[in-house]
């Protein structure tokens, strides 16, 4: 499903995040009606923000409370390529090489070149990653963030969905919702170049890359009907 479009601004550079004080379900997210309450981004532009592929759109929103952020990706695509192994946890590295949707969250503003990275796939298979620029590779980790996910494929419609709850202990180690994050979201698509890989902010590089945390757009924490 896609719907939901109400307050979703064709041009942002700020997210909000929704706190929910709701019950969950039974598997500890917040009830899927509650998304659709929830105003987002969306973005159809590859990384250098031209070419747009109304086809292959992507939504993002987000959820919060002070243990859980969740992030709800929607996405059209045109055709799903993924990997058939992963790990028991349903870790998969270079998860990138496939079909996937991607954040990557920076909570400390006094640390630009660190954040988090996670990415789910189509068909659930995820990697979580903490990325440190100066470090050599990108000084990528296993983060062991400890995530749950859920995801489905709608063939009629063309459509996947995937929401992934990271637990806050993971993000920072002392969550304050006032203090405004950076962050960023990404999309890839295809079994072979050129694959589509498509950024909610421009990362404008010559070829495509999605570590440009100078781009990050800003995350807000809401709660509603707080002064």
């Amino acid at each position: 499903m896609m719907g939901g479009d109400a307050g979703m601004p064709p041009k942002t550079d700020t997210v909000t995040a929704i706190r929910w004080t709701g019950s969950m379900d039974a598997e500890g997210f917040p009830p899927d009606a509650a998304w659709e309450t929830v105003p987002g981004v969306q973005f159809d532009t590859d990384w250098q923000g031209q070419n747009a592929d109304p086809a292959r759109e992507t939504q993002v929103r987000l959820i919060w409370t002070p243990e859980t952020l969740f992030v709800e990706f929607r996405a059209k695509y045109k055709a799903i390529t993924v990997y058939d192994d992963a790990d028991s946890r349903g870790w998969r590295d270079k998860l990138w090489e496939r079909d996937v949707c991607e954040v990557f969250l920076q909570s400390d503003p006094s640390q630009p070149r660190k954040y988090s990275e996670f990415e789910v796939a189509p068909n659930g298979y995820w990697i979580d990653l903490a990325i440190n620029l100066d470090g050599g590779a990108h000084g990528k980790r296993d983060l062991t963030s400890g995530l749950k996910r859920r995801f489905t494929v709608n063939e009629a419609s063309k459509t996947w969905r995937a929401v992934l709850a990271l637990p806050m202990k993971s993000l920072t180690a002392k969550f304050d919702p006032s203090v405004m994050w950076r962050l960023n979201f990404f999309r890839c698509e295809g079994a072979t170049e050129p694959r589509f890989y498509s950024s909610w902010q421009p990362t404008r590089t010559p070829q495509p890359s999605f570590h440009v945390p100078e781009v990050f757009g800003r995350l807000k924490f809401v709660t509603p009907g707080a002064s």
